[in-house]
């Protein structure tokens, strides 16, 4: 009997945090109380410390291991009310079980403490390690126990002596009447007369079926955490059961699978295959000489031009002369009329035998067994299917779906060297000060440290950098860290070394600080030993690898599987179809033809659609899923033309063209609503936007939880690393795009390819180059930004020149209002804004989800501006071209010098007004401080206020036209611009 295995989920209770002081008297005596699945484990109290270091360990049963991802796991920590005063609540933490690492892959873990109810006074963290163990059991005992072996007791407990001999006269009974049944069951005995043995023992089956029924009745019911997780999990699962497709229209195909044939004689029979013939459409099976073909052909009906299927039977037979030639056995026809129809979830259709018919002089009883019938995209065999829409079975032209790879920050900190053995006697004497660098390489990525000196005397150099060097890992992870020491006084290496990057270890926070290491540098021949380096090397999972834009990232969860939330809704997109696309390419060199697919890109995941060939006005009706984690992200749709699965055909591999994408905000979108409608495609380029046709989709955003999604706002963007060990914006854009390659890289060598331009596209990973179009879009962003404010600047004008006297008037009597009634300034102020936002529900803009041309500054660039954005690094234009963008460049540079030299000159004069730089105008000010000071403390401030709202608000006639006294003022004070060269 194969044996089982069982799983042991081990939960280590390590310390806590900043613990809330609840026992009256500064501090708390705190234990922790760890639960799961029906278990309960308890840890020690440990007696007034607010930071309590526990190190326990506990181990729970998992009864199903495929329910484990569903189920919590929760810890509650509690005052002892043994040494306090009451038995307070402290906090808790819920993980779920979808975030429990194999054995192996636990790290230490500090989880913020979470409030019971919206009053708790809740504060600090505990830090836990949890993985799981799956452990084989060894089959179950056979009915018949040896004599000699039934002495031995069980190792649960142990038995009487009276207990153990009753036990074994029974199981010596069951193996006499396995062995000799009677020949009819003897009637049971009356309840009254026989009365059962008051110690019976059941034989060891028998108890371990019902042991095994009992456990597995109380795994079904028992009591679920009440978390709204497990609800939304099971909704999900659900409706993408029951609705897979309700966000797609159903298309009808014929179903046609070809099984084998039967023949009546086998002589001089090579290969046989069948042929199928509908309409235009005519294909083929695989040719078999002795293996069952097993094929299943989905046929358009929309496409079909033919009322009648035709399948026919072909073999190859070898003439006189070696030639071989194609025989019909026989073929069957199908009126389409009569072809059944069936939709999931019913069972597949059972293939049938048909006989063939054939011409006269061909041999009867030949057969082929196959089934027909129309069905539905939803169908499961249409995935694998010959579908003639998308050109049959080219692996280039199928739907795929493809996940990013898992992406690490790897940071090695480079410390110091030791015993570097330079250079010889002879070489040394050339070099006194020779400077060395730390250089470390990890696939194509290299960094350098900074350089240092070091002494004459090499033999007790030690140079110290302390710095950081931080890298993209992608799993499956490169073999190798590569760490070498530079000279560059001679520009050879001294000495390098290599890490596994497997044995690495990882970390989720700051707090776990990986040990430093010694790695011996290798030398060239003559030198084996050239020394060692301290490093200090970890895997860092705290952090969210970026490998897009900033504001268009989709997915903000850090690396490591521990740190991952349950997701808070269900993302749900179909891709209907495209209307009016323009042709990409020429067929036949004589007309345009496009074949166009789709790529969706949210989270790691990357969905592609079948490739529909040869139209412009495709049909996909293909729905797929993805799990949110987080509202305020971004799902991209990019659509493209797919030139690669003709590569074999032309001989060179051709890239696809892009068409256009969209991009879709999940914030805008309400919840549990349904999102159709056609889209424009656009594509920018270097002759300038264009128009490439319509897309029609489907989104729905679902969330069972309002209350998650609601709290999903207040939590930050990124994990918690970001913001106690920032990465600097620098560092950080490299990083994004070495991520980006990385990803590009990966999914380039999938099968199939989905291309490096596909991804990039997606991506957008050319948002850090220069554009004149992006930079004047960013412009009329921050104008469309401010023109509020200067619409209320404008407003507050008007009233202060009496354009409106009514209205000016009730601006005096709001003022008095003001002034008179201060503490009722903030509520009205937010009553206001609350009446205003409400009223503007109405008029809100709906999502918003084709790309605005308009806003992207598309039609205000010329052909030249346009060409520049698509050149590239390094340029490939004419001295010409690169001369006319270097001028408009240094014009454009002098604009926003002439402006950063006014806001800093506004500045200066600030400061101006502090240190005596101009003495009169400084004096003017401290005289002007101190006849301000004596006046406010004579005149109260709300008479000051009053007064001073009415002298800004008086009428015209009482204005003068020239500027103000202040003003004049502050314009003399004296910058440092004249001292600029």
């Amino acid at each position: 009997m194969a044996e089982s295995s069982s799983r042991k989920l081990l939960v280590e209770v390590c310390s806590a945090m900043n613990l809330m002081p609840k026992d009256g008297q500064g501090t708390a005596s705190a234990y922790a109380v760890v639960d799961f699945d029906g278990q309960r484990r308890r840890t020690k109290t440990k007696s007034r410390d607010l930071n309590p270091q526990w190190d326990e360990k506990f181990e729970f049963l998992v009864h199903d291991n495929e329910s484990m991802a569903s189920e919590f796991l929760e810890l509650n920590v509690y005052n002892d009310k043994k040494t306090g005063k009451r038995n307070n609540f402290l906090g808790k933490v819920k993980i779920a079980g979808s975030t429990f690492p194999k054995a192996g892959l636990e790290a230490l873990v500090y989880y913020p403490l979470e409030k019971r109810s919206v009053f708790s006074q809740i504060k600090g963290e505990v830090g836990l390690k949890v993985w799981y163990v799956d452990e084989e059991q060894p089959p179950p005992p056979p009915a018949v126990v040896d004599e000699q072996k039934v002495d031995a007791p069980p190792p649960a407990e142990e038995k009487p002596p009276e207990v153990k001999e009753e036990e074994k006269k029974l199981e010596t009974a069951e193996a006499k009447k396995e062995e000799c049944p009677p020949a009819e069951a003897p009637a049971p005995p009356p309840a009254a007369t026989a009365p059962p043995p008051p110690a019976e023992v059941v034989n060891p089956p028998a108890a371990l079926s019902a042991n095994s029924k009992q456990a597995e009745e109380k795994s079904l019911a028992r009591k679920r955490p009440d978390n709204d997780m497990t609800g939304l999990r099971s909704f999900s699962d659900d409706r993408s059961r029951s609705n897979a497709y309700d966000l797609v229209d159903r298309m009808s195909f014929l179903y046609v699978r070809v099984v084998k044939a039967k023949r009546a004689n086998h002589e001089a029979v090579m290969a046989i295959h069948a042929k199928l013939a509908i309409g235009t459409h005519s294909v083929k099976t695989r040719t078999q000489t002795d293996k069952d073909w097993d094929q299943v052909f989905a046929f358009d009906k929309e496409g079909l031009s033919s009322t009648s299927l035709e399948v026919s039977v072909w073999v190859e037979k070898k003439g006189a002369d070696d030639a071989v030639a194609d025989s019909c056995l026989g073929s069957v026809s199908f009126d389409l009329q009569e072809v059944p129809k069936r939709v999931p979830p019913d069972s597949p259709l059972a293939s049938q035998w048909y006989a063939l018919e054939g011409p006269p002089e061909s041999p009867t009883g030949n057969d082929i067994m196959l089934a027909v019938w129309v069905g539905t995209q939803a169908d499961e065999a249409f995935q694998e299917a010959w579908q003639s829409d998308s050109g049959g079975l080219i692996p280039e032209t199928r739907a795929k779906v493809y996940l990013s790879p898992k992406l690490w920050y790897l940071r090695l900190t480079v410390i110091q060297t030791q015993d570097l053995q330079l250079c010889s006697g002879s070489e040394a004497a050339k070099v006194r000060n020779p400077e060395l660098y730390v250089k470390a390489q990890l696939g194509a990525q290299l960094f350098k440290t900074s350089r240092t000196k070091v002494s004459s005397s090499s033999s007790s150099s030690n140079p110290t950098w302390n710095e950081d060097l931080l890298f993209v890992a992608a799993e499956p992870f490169e073999p190798f860290l590569l760490i070498s020491v530079e000279d560059v006084s001679n520009g050879k290496c001294v000495g390098h070394a290599k890490v596994h990057v497997a044995s690495i270890n990882k970390r989720t926070d700051d707090r776990s600080e990986t040990r430093s290491k010694w790695f011996n540098l290798v030398g060239n021949e003559s030198r084996p030993y050239a020394g060692r380096v301290h490093v200090r090397v970890c895997l860092e999972g705290g952090y969210h690898v970026l490998d897009e834009a900033a504001h268009l990232t989709s997915d903000v969860r850090a690396t490591a599987k521990q740190l991952s939330q349950p997701p808070i809704g269900l993302l749900e997109v179909g891709i209907r179809g495209a209307t009016d696309l323009l042709p990409v390419k020429t067929a036949d060199g004589t007309r345009g033809t496009t074949d166009a697919y789709v790529v969706a890109k949210y989270g790691p995941k990357w969905v592609r659609t079948r490739t529909i060939l040869d139209r412009f006005n495709p049909q996909w009706n293909e729905q797929y899923t993805w799990d949110v984690h987080d509202p305020c992200t971004v799902l991209t749709i990019g659509v493209f033309d797919n030139a690669r699965y003709k590569h074999d055909e032309e001989g060179k591999l051709t890239k696809d063209v892009c068409m256009g994408k969209l991009r879709v905000r999940l914030s805008t979108l309400d919840t549990n609503r349904v999102y159709t409608g056609s889209y424009a495609l656009t594509v920018l380029l270097p002759s300038g936007a264009k128009k490439t046709g319509e897309i029609e989709i489907a989104l729905r955003f679902s969330c069972s939880s309002w209350l998650s999604l609601i709290q999903a706002y207040a939590n930050p963007m990124l994990p918690r690393m970001h913001y106690v060990r920032p990465l600097g914006p620098a560092q950080q854009d490299i990083l994004r795009h070495t991520a980006m390659r990385i990803v590009a890289a990966r999914l380039a060598r999938s099968e199939p390819a989905l291309g490096h331009e596909v991804v990039q596209f997606v991506l957008d990973s050319d948002t850090h180059m220069w554009s004149v179009r992006r930079s004047k879009a960013n412009w009329f962003r921050v104008v469309g930004c401010l023109s509020k404010v200067a619409a209320f600047v404008q407003w507050i004008e008007s009233i202060r020149t009496w354009l409106h006297p009514p209205t000016t008037v009730l601006v005096h009597m709001l003022l008095v209002a003001v002034v008179l009634c201060p503490h009722l300034v903030l509520p009205t102020l937010f009553m206001y804004a609350f009446f205003i936002v409400t009223l503007r529900f109405r008029y809100r803009m709906r999502a918003s989800i084709t790309m605005d041309p308009r806003l992207s500054q598309v039609d205000t660039v010329g052909h030249d501006e346009l060409g520049e954005e698509f050149d590239g690094y390094p340029t490939t234009g004419s001295p010409d071209q690169i001369r006319v963008r270097y001028d408009r460049l240094r014009a454009l540079a002098g604009r926003a010098q002439t402006l950063l030299g006014d806001v800093a000159a506004q500045g200066e004069r600030v400061e101006a007004l502090f240190n005596w730089r101009d003495p009169r105008a400084t004096g003017i000010f401290v005289v002007a401080c101190l006849l301000a000071s004596l006046v406010f403390y004579v005149v109260p401030f709300k008479a000051f206020v009053l007064g001073l709202g009415f002298y800004y608000l008086r009428h015209p006639r009482f204005r003068d036209d020239m500027p103000s006294t202040i003003i004049n003022f502050f314009r003399r004070l004296p910058p440092l611009s004249d001292r600029i060269l």
